[in-house]
């Protein structure tokens, strides 16, 4: 039997109103925002998740 790395991935979103003079402006404030840990997501904001498996590469001299 192989043996597979899996990455698992979540997604979590949260929209937020802001106001801005473009929407350049308006994702570099909410950005400053989250930074700033003004946004806190959780489970409660999770929308998906994406999985991607490949082989695992093993050093020669580490194979059993």
């Amino acid at each position: 039997m192989k043996t597979y790395d899996v990455t698992i991935t979540e997604t979590l979103q949260m929209t937020v109103p802001i106001e801005a003079e473009s929407l350049a402006e308006a994702e570099q404030i909410a950005e400053d925002n989250w930074n700033r840990s003004q946004y806190i997501l959780d489970a409660d904001h999770f929308v998906g998740a994406d999985f991607k498996a490949r082989e695992c590469v093993r050093e020669k001299g580490m194979e059993r």
